[in-house]
């Protein structure tokens, strides 16, 4: 990963736990089995990259482009996507662990959270329209001043916000999930 261009290259079982590289562009690239945990992969781009069975837990992520990029089965704990460059940033997560994830201030509009544990992560500020949160789990994520409009959370569950405090018109949910927006008042539903 010396050279600053890669395109369409494959990397396999690659060990960057804690190590950094910056100023390097990812054009089409996979990344598989690699570990990335507590690296700073910052000032990097990453343009129509998938990232399968990776672990980029706590990697930071300042500054750096993401691109269509797809994070397939993934540990992204504790990863602060805030700090991304915000143009063109578009992103997609299948099967992946995103616990204590903080989004804030991201236009996620339409993006894919397909089969995810979403657990503790924070959406505050975020523009989730049309975005689908399929067989994922919420628990105590944070959803405070978030666009939610004809976002699809039908099979999404245990979340609980206030939708006082969101956008919520046209949003997509169960009758089960209809509860975690009446958490607030505390009432007791049989």
């Amino acid at each position: 990963m010396q050279e600053l261009l890669h395109e369409n290259k494959v990397f396999e079982g690659i060990t960057y736990a804690g190590k950094g590289i910056s100023g390097r562009e990812f054009d089409g690239c996979t990344f598989k089995h690699c570990d990335f945990a507590n690296s700073d992969l910052s000032g990097n781009s990453f343009s129509e990259c998938v990232f399968d069975n990776c672990n980029l837990s706590m990697a930071k992520l300042n500054g750096s482009k993401l691109q269509d990029v797809t994070f397939t089965n993934c540990k992204l704990m504790g990863v602060d996507f805030s700090g991304c460059h915000d143009f063109l940033f578009s992103v997609a997560f299948k099967g992946c662990t995103l616990d204590y994830t903080f989004f804030g201030k991201k236009n996620l509009k339409k993006t894919l959270f397909d089969s995810c544990s979403i657990k503790e992560a924070n959406f505050t500020d975020t523009d989730l329209t049309q975005a689908t949160f399929a067989q994922c789990d919420l628990l105590r994520t944070v959803f405070e001043r978030t666009n939610l409009e004809k976002a699809d959370l039908l099979t999404a569950y245990n979340y609980a916000f206030d939708p006082e405090k969101n956008r919520v018109k046209k949003l997509k949910i169960s009758a089960q999930g209809a509860l975690g927006l009446l958490a607030k008042y505390d009432l007791v539903v049989k």
